[in-house]
């Protein structure tokens, strides 16, 4: 296929797949109008063998490693885009046809590319299937708790993406905190509304202890909402434990259930009141709970609001509007991965099954999945709802665009792999006057950070 300008855009695009290994368990027993979208008895028969083309991807995976060769790459884009037009207008034979080729040239173990059309396709072949057919939830199984956990720790580790997020939010908490210093008790109370595993809040724990002394303790205080009960707990546990090594800070934490009524929320007089919406907006499956979310803050008057969100529209729009658009993403995402783990790293298969490649399944799927669809917007459509909402952004600190670089200079100086140039592909952006900061890959933002305060 004959390459255009148009298509250069996708040469630095990504792959991978789910490694499950039931498909001859599955295919016993099973009714076509199980499997199929249009059940047609005549169709049956090409997903069953796209299937075993997937399966067989898999098993001989350890032979395809290595990178694609020239031109490969943007021919497995080409073939992408082909299927999920084809997917889209519900054409199976087509859709069939350069699945299975895309099956027959990409895994796990190979370059970018290669690993995110896998993930890609293992979406759309999912998108094939009614949600009833068993094959549809053995490509999109949830990993276990140990398995989410273990991905997110390792891409916490090895990716400045979630550390510039938690200490860019954790700057301007502060810088709020010491506004009010005069008359705030040395009180802080931090709403976190998707408190996740609690890693944001040792940074800032640490942070405040170095402000004060014995003698002039500070109080932090932490609501969080959560997933469930046992996350809750364990977030805790973890914090409670780190806390009580820092003797000039007094820490509470208090766990809520995500949902629950803003009134079990304890205020106290004089005390300074920051609101974390770090990747929280976008998990809400309507634009009227985000609005509902946003009144609800406001009402709070919080002195600060710290918004993290990923950059990027993958909401209206057509099908495969938002498809390219996630490509583009992701493609960034496993590139950027390259420049953080060695190409055999089991560490890397673990962030991009668990989690990234999760991700891009369920974006596929979301029409099927309703409670996972994720609400990915740019930071001008961000901007516009915040102040739809009665919020004013901040400008962010020097200061807190300083500690984002040097985010990136340290984890260059550790980076296991072999850096191009002084922080590798990652790069800092400073944008809308300084209103907010972004961390990107090249020239592509990944992540936007900005502060809001209550007009």
């Amino acid at each position: 296929m004959e390459a255009t300008d148009h298509d250069e855009e996708f040469l630095n695009l990504t792959l991978a797949i789910d490694s499950n290994s039931s498909f001859d368990k599955k295919r016993k027993g099973m009714k076509t109008e199980e499997v199929l979208i249009e059940p047609k008895e005549e169709c049956e028969g090409k997903i069953l063998n796209l299937l075993q083309l997937r399966e067989d991807m898999l098993k001989l995976d350890h032979k395809r490693k290595g990178v694609a060769e020239d031109g490969k790459g943007l021919h497995l884009i080409h073939l992408l885009l082909i299927s999920a037009t084809s997917v889209d207008e519900n054409k199976l034979d087509s859709s069939v046809e350069s699945l299975s080729e895309l099956f027959q040239n990409v895994c796990l173990s190979g370059d970018s590319i290669q690993r995110v059309a896998a993930y890609f396709a293992d979406g759309l072949v999912a998108r094939l299937l009614t949600r009833k057919s068993p094959f549809y939830d053995m490509i999109m199984k949830e990993p276990t708790a140990e398995e989410e956990f273990l991905a997110f720790t390792e891409l916490y580790k090895v990716s400045p993406y979630y550390q510039f997020a938690h200490f860019t939010a954790n700057q301007a908490i502060i810088e709020a905190f010491e506004k009010e210093e005069g008359y705030n008790n040395n009180a802080l109370h931090v709403i976190d509304f998707d408190v996740s595993y609690g890693f944001q809040w040792p940074s800032l724990i640490q942070s405040l202890s170095d402000k004060t002394t014995n003698s002039h303790r500070i109080s932090l205080r932490i609501t969080a909402f959560g997933r469930s009960t046992e996350e809750l707990h364990e977030t805790e546990t973890r914090l409670v434990c780190f806390a009580k090594g820092f003797r000039n800070l007094v820490f509470e934490f208090q766990g809520l259930l995500r949902g629950s009524s803003f009134s079990n929320i304890k205020r106290r007089n004089n005390e300074t009141l920051a609101v974390n919406l770090v990747f929280h907006l976008n998990t809400l499956t309507s634009f009227s709970k985000i609005s509902d979310t946003l009144k609800s803050v406001h009402f709070l008057n919080p002195a600060t609001v710290i918004l993290v969100e990923q950059d990027g529209s993958r909401n209206p729009r057509s099908f495969l509007a938002r498809f390219m658009e996630s490509l583009h993403y992701f493609a960034a995402m496993f590139d950027s991965l390259d420049d953080c783990l060695p190409l055999d790293s089991a560490e890397r298969l673990g962030i991009e099954k668990y989690h990234l490649g999760r991700e891009i399944k369920r974006f596929i799927n979301f029409e099927k999945d309703v409670t996972n669809c994720m609400k990915y917007e740019r930071m001008e459509t961000w901007k516009g709802r915040m102040e739809g909402h009665g919020f004013e952004g901040v400008k962010l600190s020097s200061k807190s665009v300083m500690q984002a670089k040097l985010l990136l200079k340290i984890r260059s100086q550790y980076c296991p792999v072999q850096c191009d140039g002084e922080n590798g592909g990652f790069r800092v952006f400073e944008r809308d006057e300084n209103t907010a900061i972004s961390l990107g890959w090249q020239d592509r933002c990944l992540l936007t950070a900005s502060a809001w305060h209550c007009v």
